[in-house]
């Protein structure tokens, strides 16, 4: 049986890469780059004033002076003034360019303004380029700001505009499904009977993608029947890039669906993985190269099946950094007795020396939805029949 690394490194060997597309900035928050960006221009691209306030030469200051008249208002948007002469001073504004002339900006707090004089508090000093942005500070022009494979999230969105960029070349997003299969399974609202239930494990799947970036999410709820199955996932092959299904997958007598995706042109990559929970668990690959991943049926195994797997081998087929799970320190002993990966929800919290550390949360079986709450994701032990001391360190998934 595969171990969960040998698993992901399957899963990533049969992904194909996703196209590119160019998309008006507005559009792409949340999007992978799949193109280097680079400065437009020096950043700031002039000396910006830091304060409101008055724009002098510093050295007239270190001369004794310590009022000048006010010759002009600077404000931010307007072309740059020129200092008069030396005993002058230019009232300016926050985020306006630095008058030429001057080198220093005393700000609005420490001064007074009287008869067009500003005069400087008694305890104010003057030194060159206070309060005073410098041109290229933050950035030389041409130098990378953002390079492919980074998620497009607020700051980087707004690096972007900085740098001019109207339209940037993203990952197209994948076309996902979402499946359920069962007689069992009743939608939320509508009548349920004491042997049915809820249909839910459809609405976590699509709500953690949603949260990860993924926008063009369906959902489907296929009964157990041969040719139902056989048709739905037939047009779902030739309408979507992804299908994830929830259900179905193992070896029971209703589990229809691998037969189904064989029936279909659908190549097994591999059914099971040596982990709790979530062992019966399938990946195949569709004769367009569409990925089929077969997650188990039980809710708790349905979700960390998605977020150890499915999520991060979408992001990756987007061209996306894999980022590293977070690692974090185990606060109270576990016990497992099987030698598989146990996957453990847990609640990350602070200890008293204020080191973040994971507090076992373990749900009352697989179906046990309701604790998954009183958890802020799982983590990931390895193999070892003798257990995990506290303070054993594992990596966390969140939800």
């Amino acid at each position: 049986m595969l171990t969960p690394a040998e698993a992901d490194g399957l899963i990533g060997q049969h992904l194909q890469c996703l196209p590119i597309e160019s998309l008006p900035l507005a559009q792409c928050a949340g999007a992978v780059l799949r193109e280097n960006i680079y400065a437009e221009r020096d950043q700031p691209p002039f000396d910006r004033v830091a304060m409101d306030g008055i724009a002098l030469c510093s050295r007239v200051f270190g001369s004794g002076s310590r009022s000048f008249r006010v010759q002009a208002t600077q404000a931010a948007g307007d072309a740059p003034l020129t200092l008069g002469a030396p005993t002058d001073c230019i009232e300016v504004m926050t985020g306006a360019v630095l008058p030429s002339g001057c080198d220093a900006v005393v700000a609005v707090e420490e001064l007074s303004v009287a008869g067009g004089q500003a005069s400087l508090a008694a305890h104010v000093r003057v030194e060159p380029w206070q309060n005073v942005h410098r041109r290229g500070s933050d950035t030389r022009q041409g130098t990378l700001l953002l390079s492919a494979g980074q998620r497009l999230r607020a700051p980087e969105i707004a690096i972007a505009a900085s740098a001019g960029m109207a339209r940037i070349r993203v990952a197209s997003q994948p076309m996902l499904v979402v499946i359920s299969t069962g007689n069992e399974l009743v939608e939320p609202g509508e009548p349920v009977l004491a042997h049915q239930v809820r249909r839910s494990n459809a609405y976590a799947i699509v709500a953690a993608l949603r949260r990860r970036g993924f926008t063009n999410v369906s959902n489907d709820h296929i009964l157990d029947d041969q040719r139902m199955t056989h048709d739905r996932l037939k047009q779902h092959l030739e309408e979507r890039d992804v299908l994830i299904l929830s259900g179905g997958v193992s070896q029971g007598k209703f589990d229809l669906v691998p037969q189904a995706l064989k029936g279909l042109g659908v190549e097994e990559v591999f059914y099971q993985v040596a982990q709790r929970p979530g062992m019966p668990m399938w990946f195949g690959i569709g004769p367009a190269g569409q990925a089929v991943f077969g997650l188990p049926g039980n809710p708790v195994a349905t979700l960390v099946c998605l977020i150890r797997y499915v999520a991060p081998a979408m992001l990756a087929a987007m061209g996306a950094r894999r980022t590293p799970a977070e690692p974090i320190a185990l606060a109270k002993p576990v016990t497992f007795h099987r030698n598989v990966t146990y996957f453990l929800p847990v609640k990350a919290q602070f200890d008293g020396l204020g080191r973040a550390v994971a507090l076992p949360r373990p749900p009352n079986g697989p179906g046990d939805f309701l604790a998954l709450t009183q958890a802020d994701g799982f983590v990931e032990l390895p193999p070892r029949v003798e257990g995990f001391p506290e303070g054993f360190v594992a990596s966390l998934y969140r939800w």
